[in-house]
């Protein structure tokens, strides 16, 4: 068996065991596969060396990647590594650091009212007029806002997993392998329930169906992609010119989950609830591992820092604060 058969085995086994455990990986098959063709192009022989990592992991983003992604790229590499080490010791280990600290999260633009009235009336005039099209995106950058979950679960929803009866939505097997039901707002679910109408009507699907489909030329009727969501949104943005008030180049689409966690913590201020008591509940609805992940808005939204600000010394003014 060549090395280079060898080293496939290996990755097609870790791959195989994650997966039992329960985790998704599905950008590691495509990304473990070109480093060991990497290996392979370089009649590497021998253990794995970090030189060699590093001068693989340079070549991503066609080699105009940046420290941060070199970090995320090594790092999904070194759980392969750790993994291999078992079988082959003399395979070396990079160090976490060596692409500088683990890269923070930036702020996202959260959107104003306007923007996303702006956003969903924008989509409602996409051509062809009349077809599904315009009421697909509308339906589906709405339900992001008004839900908070992310794009990948939305285009995974299939039909039965929107339970307008119930008013629950069915996120199954999510970023991180778990489940949850989502309570609907009841004007979600009719809106929800005008789209699988006009679907129903306009693309003929069988019932187990993805609830978003295409419906032009080859992708009639098929579950939408990720891809094509991003091209229509960013597109849409361009065009309504709004002015960035997030850290990264531009506003995303997936600042509109940020968007629906901030408003709902504003509220929560405004309205004197406890929030580190519903935090936990938020974390849960958003599908975070971490509450730590729920926590970060409280740091990265300056009106969040200001609400959160004027409740310590409301606090610490009315006596709840002893001086030591």
């Amino acid at each position: 068996m060549s090395a280079h058969i060898r080293l496939q085995t290996r990755v097609d086994d870790y791959l195989a065991e994650r997966r039992r455990l329960g985790f998704d990986l599905r950008s590691h098959d495509t990304l473990l596969a070109d480093f060991v063709k990497f290996v392979a192009d370089h009649h590497h022989h021998g253990p794995l060396t970090v030189e060699l990592m590093a001068d693989w992991v340079r070549t991503g983003k066609g080699g105009l990647g940046t420290p941060e992604t070199w970090y995320r790229r090594m790092e999904k590499l070194r759980r392969f590594i750790r993994y291999l080490r078992q079988f082959e010791p003399q395979t070396e280990l990079p160090d976490a650091s060596i692409y500088g600290p683990e890269p923070g999260r930036v702020a996202p633009h959260i959107y104003r009212e306007d923007e996303l009235v702006e956003l969903l009336a924008a989509a409602r005039k996409l051509g062809p007029r009349g077809s599904l099209r315009p009421v697909t995106f509308e339906t589906l950058f709405g339900l992001m806002a008004s839900t908070g979950v992310r794009i990948s679960e939305a285009l995974h929803l299939r039909d039965a997993d929107v339970d307008l009866r119930r008013g629950i939505l069915i996120v199954r097997q999510t970023k991180f392998a778990k489940s949850r039901q989502l309570p609907l707002h009841p004007s979600t679910s009719e809106v929800l329930a005008h789209y699988r109408r006009q679907r129903m009507r306009q693309v003929p699907t069988p019932a187990d169906t993805s609830f978003f489909v295409g419906c032009r030329g080859q992708q009639r009727g098929q579950p939408l992609h990720a891809r094509q969501v991003h091209r229509v949104f960013n597109g849409l943005r361009d065009g309504l010119g709004w002015v960035n008030r997030g850290a990264h180049a531009a506003p995303r689409l997936h600042d509109l989950r940020h968007t629906f966690a901030v408003r709902r913590l504003i509220r929560w201020y405004r309205a004197g609830t406890d929030v580190d008591q519903m935090m936990l509940a938020l974390s849960t609805y958003l599908g975070h591992t971490k509450i730590s992940y729920t926590y970060w808005y409280l740091s990265a939204v300056p009106e969040l820092m200001t609400l959160a600000g004027g409740k310590f010394e409301h606090f610490f003014e009315s006596g709840g604060a002893d001086d030591e």
